[in-house]
């Protein structure tokens, strides 16, 4: 039990240095070969932060986990509204001034109500897959002609920020380095992490639906926290919404995808029946704060969230089985 707590450390630690890395250099040699900051702002660095959560999903979905993979999608969408905008709002009120975030909020909420409809038989089958990749495809173009024309029309704050993250003066050998090693880590990460928290999972009863929603969702979370502190530590308020936002609608349409296509299951009746809802439930409440009259999150709505997540947690672990 002890061994599989440090080696659930170790991978959690790998998985997201990895996948920094291989966001890094695969921005990099973007740059390098004269692709828009714009296309690599809404590309590569959107998506970066989700890599982890793509990686377990896919390895959980070979392993016969379904219900790890998509436990680990609803699981981390609650966590990135609830727990990391909850405690950044904590820290610093949240201005939402990008026209950009406004046109995603509602996206986000839609895209979460088609995860209901495809989740509602309990079941995530191989062409519910291929829809939320096809989805995913016109998410990103759609996101792409939004950002061209906002840029086109005097730019847009979140675009601002998110250009000067793009990596500058690395050399080709030096980015290839960082992508080969990410590439070479981050499966063997994902891997160790899966077996480990399904060592942990059996040991305390708890299914594979629950250990997705807890541990590992909150694991493969942690890069969104650190870029959303970042973020707003650097006044870079609709950087660190955007994150989520973006995190939040990659991780139904593509992460979720993936056990669709690679494994096509029928999942716990735990995951429409309450988990669903409880991500739109946070979603809705973060759309009804950051689009309200102040446009803004302040610290007492960031308690709110953060309350909810840890009323979620705390239900949850009393429910370990479930």
């Amino acid at each position: 039990m002890l061994e599989a707590v440090v080696f659930l450390i170790i991978g959690l630690v790998f998985l997201v240095w990895s996948a920094d890395k291989l966001v890094y250099g695969s921005a990099a040699l973007a740059r390098n070969f004269g692709i828009s900051p714009l296309v690599i702002g809404m590309t590569i660095l959107a998506m970066g932060s989700s890599a982890p959560e793509m990686m377990v999903s896919a390895t959980a979905a070979l392993e016969g986990k379904t219900d790890t993979a998509v436990g680990n999608v609803l699981g981390s969408n609650i966590a990135n509204i609830a727990l990391i905008l909850g405690i950044t709002a904590m820290i610093k009120p949240l201005s939402i001034s990008s026209g950009i975030l406004r046109r995603e909020l509602p996206l986000m909420i839609a895209v979460t109500l088609i995860a209901g409809v495809l989740l509602w038989d309990s079941h995530l089958g191989f062409y519910e897959g291929i829809i939320l990749f096809a989805l995913f495809g016109a998410f990103i173009i759609a996101m792409l002609h939004i950002s061209k024309a906002e840029k086109a029309s005097g730019g847009d704050v979140m675009l601002d920020d998110q250009e000067s993250e793009i990596p500058e003066g690395v050399s080709n050998g030096k980015a290839a380095m960082w992508v080969i090693i990410g590439l070479i880590i981050l499966p063997i990460a994902a891997d160790r992490l899966v077996d480990s928290a399904v060592t942990i999972a059996q040991y305390f009863g708890m299914s594979d639906l629950v250990i997705g929603l807890t541990i590992i969702a909150i694991g493969t979370s942690l890069p969104e926290l650190a870029a959303s502190l970042a973020g707003v530590l650097k006044g870079e308020d609709d950087m660190a919404v955007g994150n989520i936002i973006g995190s939040n609608v990659f991780n139904i349409l593509a992460v979720m995808g993936i056990p669709g296509v690679l494994n096509p299951s029928v999942l716990s009746e735990y995951a429409m029946g309450r988990d669903f809802w409880v991500m739109l439930g946070v979603s809705l409440l973060l759309v009804v704060m950051a689009l309200g009259k102040s446009r803004s999150i302040n610290r007492l709505e960031g308690f709110v969230l953060f309350a909810c997540f840890l009323a979620y947690q705390i239900y949850l672990i009393a429910n370990m089985a479930a």
